[in-house]
């Protein structure tokens, strides 16, 4: 990504000299190598570059228009400028998107440096050892067909003609591994797990390996389950996976298009257990891939959603906020149309529950640990949803796989049902949460 003071000050002397007064530009970079292996073999190696920038001008009748390059040279710049300028003229009337009120507002937290990258043929050796190690951890292993060891460096930077100008950096390393058995006279089982750091030398690739191999064994002896109402304890990652499913419950974008489960008025309500609390807390110390700032240049923070089962807030762009008398929240996503969505998921256990539950010692319930379908087997604008699952039944710490076998119900009342929240929070893809136990959902087997 070249200079942003460089582009910074292209785009001001291209919009002096078409007559552009008002103009922001949001820009991204990433580049990114994975690998893949098979048998002990390379499978792929993969190099991307992925880079653009979004162009917005507002004309003197202050309408706007919006236009995407992926050429950020002097050229380039003018001509998005130009376009943007030109498209304009036909832009709403109505609600048209502003600059966030807090684009030039300090920052204050500390820059993320970028880690040097491993070069390839050292994600290839340690991604083929991974491989090798959950193969040999059980004769049922076969194989492990999903597997990716990946490493990125990114660059996002927001300007905009009042003077914001906002830049920022960070690198990621990820790995992912899902192994399947292959056993005579039984089913294939698989499992997986996945691990995300800031650079290679922190990934924890053996805490990976032994989750995918342990799960994998786990599932080797399963049984049917019979159909019923059944205690149920979500996984941290299941959880996330059915919040994330329903999170047009906050997000005021949704709430504006009449697209959710929740009104403007429900704020202050009820909507959960008091046990439970959920914030989006893009800065969270765990969130190793964290934005300091979103797409209109608005400084990410913590934002409380639910409080002790109590609806607490919305996520915002700077557009839902006006219209909605509140303040941007750091969650817009910028492009033709703005868009509002969740950056990290933090869940966690608002008061201590009258009853101490424990895997250790309940007496059958289901684990659930990942949800399958998820864009098919849910209805967002009903609350509900029937989704298959990987998990097992738990008697007194005995875990038996779940030969296979469907959740079903209504979010809003899951929320209600929830009978305890434990302490201990784990970190998955999409935030950090503990698990979460449930009363009375419907399961059938097959």
């Amino acid at each position: 990504m070249p200079n942003i003071s460089e582009i910074a000050n292209h785009a001001k002397d291209s919009a002096n000299k078409i007559g552009i007064k008002k103009f922001d530009i949001y820009g991204s970079s990433a580049d990114a190598i994975s690998v893949q292996v098979d048998q002990g073999e390379p499978k792929q190696v993969k190099a991307s570059n992925l880079s653009g920038v979004t162009v917005r001008v507002w004309n003197d009748e202050n309408t706007m228009g919006v236009t995407s390059t992926t050429d950020v040279d002097p050229k380039g710049l003018e001509l998005a400028l130009k376009t943007a300028y030109e498209a304009s003229f036909f832009g709403v009337k109505e609600n048209v998107p502003d600059f966030s009120p807090e684009a030039t507002i300090e920052i204050a937290v500390q820059q993320k440096e970028k880690s040097p990258q491993a070069p390839v043929s050292q994600l290839i050796e340690t991604l083929l050892t991974a491989e090798k190690e959950v193969l040999a951890a059980h004769s049922a292993i076969q194989g492990v067909p999903y597997n990716n060891l990946a490493q990125r460096d990114i660059e996002r930077f927001y300007l905009n003609s009042d003077g914001a100008i906002r830049t920022e950096s960070h690198s990621l390393a990820s790995i992912y591994l899902y192994s399947k058995t292959d056993e005579e006279g039984k089913k294939p089982r698989s499992a997986g797990a996945f691990r995300v750091e800031r650079s290679l030398e922190s990934l924890d690739i053996n805490g990976c390996i032994q989750e995918t191999t342990e799960k994998t064994i786990s599932h080797l002896n399963y049984e049917k389950v019979k159909s019923g109402k059944y205690r149920v304890v979500f996984s941290p990652d299941a959880f996330l996976s059915i919040l994330g499913a329903f999170s047009n419950l906050f997000n005021a974008q949704n709430i504006l298009d009449k697209q959710s489960l929740s009104t403007p008025d429900d704020l202050g309500k009820q909507i959960a257990s008091p046990l439970l609390s959920v914030y989006d807390d893009a800065l969270h110390p765990a969130n190793v891939g964290a934005e300091t700032f979103d797409g209109e240049g608005t400084p990410t923070r913590q934002i409380s959603l639910i409080e002790n089962g109590v609806l607490a807030g919305f996520i915002h762009s700077a557009g839902t906020a006006k219209r909605m008398n509140a303040k941007p929240t750091g969650n817009a996503n910028i492009g033709a149309k703005v868009t509002v969505s969740p950056n990290f998921y933090h869940v966690f256990a608002a008061a201590p529950g009258e009853q101490e539950l424990s895997l250790e010692t309940a007496e059958n319930v289901i684990f659930i640990d990942n949800l399958q379908a998820l864009h098919a087997g849910v209805k967002s604008l009903q609350g509900s949803f029937s989704l298959p699952f990987d998990g097992w039944i738990v008697n007194k710490g005995v875990k038996t796989s779940i030969e296979s076998a469907t959740v079903a119900g209504d979010f809003l009342q899951v929320l209600k049902s929830i009978i305890f929240v434990e302490k201990e929070l784990e970190l998955t893809p999409g935030g950090v949460c503990p698990k979460i136990w449930v009363d009375g959902l419907s399961i059938t087997g097959e």
